[in-house]
């Protein structure tokens, strides 16, 4: 698997460096709390945002954003129990911050401009946290996500607990799109189709290149870690037909391993599988199989990349019957404590408008620390969206009152058109302010986004 190597550099005890003269006291006591756990490190990493060309395909250049001159950004690899520190600098033209999707930590970390002030062209910010759970998370901006994102700012976040499931081989495989325009450029960004569908585009990538070749050595089994980034683009992700198993979603592993064919990435799900054994020579499409959220423009099945099967290898993959237990937080019955509604307005200046609870950028009521949550997340619409919850994972209990596929912990979850989805989560003794959203990122710029606080 790649890793950051020269951008990081690991220190073992606990070794703090200070935090910024002029931080707030919240960022200051967040930082100065992170120590990793007993035996742990302190992973050390510098990140710089910058312009550079992005070859997406030989003769296609385009203007890219990214970290440290590559797209997608460096991968982080880290254990639970490691603390992360990253010093960002900014090179951009525009203020820019790094969200860590996914991850449970301080309130002031959480990169959004309700708790940081966006970091300006050549200034730097220091983002210090413990890492609490194994799983695929991914990092990427909260200030002008539809275009930032779009331009290539964006990466994964490995952390790694005691009890993995020992397979052949790992890749990290980051699904993104670029709509171009006929010159081969980046497309210009708005219009009432993108404003409604969401930007997508006809340029499929995997970790940053068009439709590559991927490859894989005969009777191996490999775990695929795998991250959908696009700001709109649902991926009903296919091997060529051949089967996998589900091995875990956003945050870590399943209870067990699940055997599937086909499975849904909604905008920032992710999914590890475990993929193989193949046959010497065979060639496989790894496609996005044909999937219709209601939107103007249908998608048909289109290919992502190809993967080859090289000469046999030696498995000594071991897969166990039972990944980890999954304490349920509530039953399907249970009586939800919120309501939340995905809805639109229809709007004679814009068109249309994507609201939470009838109003655009909405002010929800605050949780209380350790008082248990159950919400029930209503999609009004008749187009699916995608629900993300900053800084907590939640389980699904309910879709339409019937129990989901498998338990597991998450950050996101489609919601299918009018529909009701009831999930559970505990507000643990992080206070502050976060915020949800709908991840297709023009809906949520458009006004499908909430925020609250988590209070004492």
């Amino acid at each position: 698997m790649p890793s950051p190597q020269d951008h990081a550099a690991h220190h073992h005890g606990p070794v703090v460096h200070a935090p910024p003269a002029d931080a707030s006291t919240a960022y200051r006591q967040a930082f100065d709390a992170a120590r990793p756990d007993p035996g742990r490190t302190v992973v050390a990493v510098n990140f710089e945002a910058r312009e550079f060309d992005w070859t997406i395909a030989p003769g296609t250049t385009v203007k890219g954003w990214g970290f440290n001159g590559q797209i997608p950004g460096p991968t982080i690899e880290a254990r639970v129990g490691d603390v992360l520190e990253l010093r960002f600098t900014n090179r951009l033209a525009e203020p820019t911050t790094l969200h860590w999707h996914g991850l449970r930590i301080p309130a002031p970390m959480d990169g959004t401009d309700m708790v940081q002030s966006p970091v300006k062209p050549g200034e730097s910010f220091t983002y210090r946290f413990r890492l609490p759970d194994a799983g695929t998370f991914w990092y990427h901006p909260h200030v002008n996500e539809s275009e930032q994102m779009e331009r290539g700012l964006y990466g994964a976040l490995i952390v790694r607990g005691d009890a993995e499931p020992m397979l052949d081989g790992e890749q990290v495989l980051i699904l993104d799109d670029l709509k171009l325009d006929a010159q081969g450029q980046m497309a210009k960004f708005g219009g009432l189709v993108q404003r409604h569908d969401g930007r997508e585009g006809d340029a499929r990538l995997v970790n940053g290149k068009r439709e590559p070749q991927l490859a894989i050595a005969a009777g191996q089994i490999e775990r695929w870690r795998i991250i959908n980034v696009s700001g709109a683009r649902y991926v009903r992700l296919s091997i060529g037909g051949a089967p996998f198993q589900i091995l875990g979603t956003d945050v870590g592993l399943l209870e067990a391993p699940v055997a599937a064919t086909e499975v849904l990435l909604a905008p920032a799900d992710r999914v590890e599988i475990a993929v193989g054994p193949f046959e010497a020579g065979e060639e496989l499409a790894i496609e996005g199989l044909a999937y219709w959220r209601t939107t103007i423009k249908r998608r048909k099945t289109e290919r992502f990349a190809t993967l080859l099967v090289g000469p046999a290898k030696p498995s000594k993959a071991v897969i166990p019957d039972r990944l980890r237990t999954i304490t349920p937080l509530a039953t399907g019955s249970a009586t939800p404590t919120r309501t939340v509604d995905f809805g639109v307005k229809y709007s004679l200046r814009r068109g249309m408008d994507f609201v939470v609870n009838k109003e655009m950028h909405h002010h929800d009521a605050p949780v209380k620390v350790g008082e248990l949550q159950v919400w029930d997340v209503v999609n009004s619409t008749r187009m699916d969206h995608p629900f993300h919850l900053h800084g907590f994972c939640f389980q699904v209990l309910a879709v339409d009152g019937k129990p989901p596929a498998w338990l597991s912990w998450e950050d996101v979850v489609n919601l299918p058109p009018k529909s009701t989805t009831r999930i559970a989560w505990m507000p643990d003794d992080r206070p502050g302010s976060w915020m949800y959203h709908c991840h297709i990122l023009e809906h949520h710029a458009a006004g499908m986004m909430a925020h609250f606080d988590v209070v004492r």
